[in-house]
């Protein structure tokens, strides 16, 4: 058997963004330099590979979606595998390694990869390598760069024991016998240890880094100079502004980009989009819903679909298409010294003798596209830039402090400030090139490096049962600190935006009063539906609900009441089962959204039980300190919680922040049961599960 055949490896990515892919494609190119040949396809191109009769080693990196689902590409594949059919030994010839991507701001973090890993264990399949997960809340590279440092020595012990086994006794069947397999190769550094494990790695580097001895030289002499000032973006202190450093590998570049003169005719922003089905719709209603002293500004924007296919059932999601900043567009324009070509044609080619293994065109840049267009409509350009962005961008900048520092950045020795100075600060690649003034990229580089503009998902806050024809939604103005050179104050992308698309129909205060048709001169925004989700009221309107949704969560719960009022009054004699609402906010005067349709809800008997806390709000005089936030009040109301859930088969629903308040509502379900099931915390939390299978406790939450 050749060489190249003995070392072929399988590797398989399931994406939902692009992360999932972007790693699998620096595995691929890593692989030639370590002496293997990866054979790289996205897990739904099932026609381009056979898990059945495959005998090459199997890599896989799987992103999670949602709250804890593997993405959509991998939706057939986890179909398949999980045909109740199939018996237990069906891939007992596989030997594999997996890469999970997560958010531990999630209750399940990296639960896409690990059910394909676990069903894939069940079927028979060992590991070669052991699992990694790495979690976007800190740091995907923390645990991403040293599983794929430790993955060739995997690949290298499993080449070499299988050569041996051929050597004794032939070429190895399919389904290999256990006894002959090793045991998995563990990768260099744990979850826990590998930033502090990053900082130790040594100067050597390997094939597929470069040991920077003259820059290191040119480091202390900088570092002499500078030991007296902070770290920063744009400058290190010892030790790292000494150190040799290890970078990674200068990503090949694989496109080839002309303008052309511009077309007569005027470009439909809808053939920009590289998103399906997308429809543009006119806001008919922009209301505040919180007070001017909010901590967060508040608003309700009402869509009028009623001249559209578009629909939406209470639960739902759906996406707003959302431009990047009209400034930072012509920014960055300037800056590539390209404002009198902004409206010509783009036009892309895979460059000739191209190093990229697999170089495709962008699918998500359209052919023919004006260059402003293209970077309103199609490029994140606020994105984190990657480590390997940031060894492109090396090689395009003049002066030699800034190529040191951008070096140290993207080196293993640089992890901590990387995070620090470029990841925590969402800094973006408007800032590097402020930051930097002799990076002058090309345009090429670009459109390689930054990913898709992804199209931004809401909840319904509607039912078309109470407001036939139009589509509410509401959404917290977001606003953050970006820690460039200078600290700048920056408005969310998309909320951003939309604040001020709505400016010109806004009606502040927090009483949703009728308006005026005015749609003829309202603003347009572009729209499309999300995937499914099983976000939605039980099909038995006798089950029991509870519903736990603080500030922005309470939106899809609002679609819930207003459908189900209607539904009690075209059946008045069906049996409805009860509604509990666990709302919270900061303060009771100034951001309680919704108040009066709650109230009226309640009046009315749509909503039985709301229990409303209040963080900020002090209490006066002899009142009894009041629940803070809503998993108190699920603790203070746990007797009826367990019993809805346990003894009357009912269903919870969480919507809101994921970061604290999903964790602790499933923290507080956990404790709740345990006491009064008056079972173990072990036993509560699979209990807890089986309620998620069963699509009883169901979750819509973000970051």
């Amino acid at each position: 058997m050749c060489l190249a055949g003995m070392r072929r490896f399988l590797l398989l990515y399931a994406t939902q963004q692009g992360q999932a892919k972007a790693i699998a494609e620096e595995i691929c190119e890593q692989a030639a330099t370590h002496g293997f040949s990866a054979d790289l396809h996205c897990i739904s191109e099932s026609d381009k590979y056979n898990l059945k009769t495959e005998t090459a080693p199997l890599v896989v990196v799987v992103s999670t979606t949602g709250t804890g689902d593997p993405p959509d590409t991998a939706r057939r594949f986890v179909k398949e595998i999980h045909d109740k059919t199939l018996p237990a030994g069906f891939f007992a010839h596989l030997q594999y390694g997996l890469l999970g991507l997560g958010d531990s701001e999630y209750t399940y973090f990296c639960n896409g990869g690990k059910i394909i890993d676990r069903r894939l264990q069940e079927l028979g399949a060992r590991h070669f390598y052991d699992t990694g997960h790495a979690d976007d809340c800190v740091g995907l590279e923390l645990v991403v760069e040293p599983w794929i440092d430790g993955l060739w020595a995997a690949l290298t012990k499993h080449f070499t024991s299988r050569r041996g086994k051929e050597d004794v006794g032939g070429a190895p069947t399919v389904a290999a016998n256990a006894s002959l397999r090793t045991d998995p190769v563990k990768p260099a550094v744990s979850h826990i240890e590998s930033q502090i494990e990053l900082l130790r790695l040594d100067d050597s580097g390997g094939r597929d880094s470069q040991a920077l001895g003259q820059d290191t030289v040119n480091g202390g002499q900088t570092g002499a100079l500078i030991e007296d000032f902070e770290p920063s973006l744009i400058c290190s202190g010892p030790p790292l502004s000494r150190a040799s450093l290890s970078i990674p590998a200068l990503p090949p570049e694989y496109l080839k980009v002309r303008l052309q003169e511009p077309l007569a005719q005027e470009e439909s922003r809808l053939s920009v989009t590289s998103v399906d089905s997308v429809f543009q719709v006119p806001i008919s209603k922009a209301v505040q819903l919180t007070t001017n002293d909010a901590v967060k500004t508040t608003l309700l924007l009402e869509l009028d679909i009623s001249k559209t296919d578009f629909s939406c059932q209470p639960g739902d999601a759906f996406h707003v298409v959302c431009p990047n900043s009209e400034e930072e567009v012509q920014s960055l324009l300037q800056r590539l010294q390209l404002t009198d070509q902004r409206e010509h044609r783009i036009l892309l080619e895979i460059k000739e003798n191209t190093r990229k293994k697999g170089a495709a065109l962008p699918p998500h840049i359209p052919e023919s596209c004006s260059l402003q267009s293209i970077l309103t409509w199609c490029l994140e350009i606020r994105a984190v830039p990657k480590k390997a962005f940031l060894r492109a961008l090396v090689d395009y900048t003049s002066d030699v402090a800034e190529r040191r520092r951008l070096q140290e950045l993207c080196s293993k020795q640089g992890a901590a400030d990387y995070t620090r100075f470029v990841r925590d600060a969402r800094v973006g690649l408007g800032d590097l090139l402020h930051a930097f003034p002799t990076c002058r990229p090309p345009l090429s580089l670009l459109l390689e490096h930054l990913p898709k503009l992804q199209p931004r998902p809401y909840s319904c806050a509607s039912s078309s049962l109470f407001h036939p024809g139009k589509l509410r939604f509401v959404f917290n103005v977001v606003e953050f600190l970006s820690y460039t050179p200078a600290v700048v104050l920056r408005k969310g992308l998309c909320t951003g935006w939309l604040a001020a698309q709505a400016t010109s129909l806004l009606q502040p205060g927090v009483h949703l009063s009728p308006a005026d048709d005015r749609t003829a001169l309202a603003p347009q925004i572009f729209i499309s539906p999300r995937a499914t989700n099983s976000f939605h009221l039980p099909d038995d309107p006798a089950v029991p609900v509870i519903m736990v949704g603080p500030g922005t969560g309470v939106a899809p719960f609002i679609s819930f009441l207003q459908h189900r009022e209607k539904l009690q009054e075209q059946h008045p004699d069906r049996n409805f089962g009860a509604m509990w609402l666990f709302f919270g906010c900061r303060h009771k005067d100034r951001d309680y959204l919704f108040r009066d349709e709650l109230r009226h809800f309640l009046k009315h008997g749509v909503l039985t039980h709301l229990k409303v806390s209040f963080s900020r709000d002090v209490p006066v005089g002899e009142e009894a300190a009041p629940a803070k936030y809503v998993q108190d009040n699920l603790q203070l109301h746990s007797k009826q919680v367990a019993r809805i859930l346990l003894q009357e088969n009912g269903s919870v629903y969480v919507c809101g922040d994921a970061k604290n308040m999903a964790k602790d509502v499933n923290d507080t379900l956990v404790e709740i049961i345990s006491k009064e099931a008056g079972v173990e915390k072990l036993e509560a939390m699979k209990t807890l599960a089986t309620l998620k299978e069963e699509k009883r406790y169901l979750q819509d939450v973000w970051s």
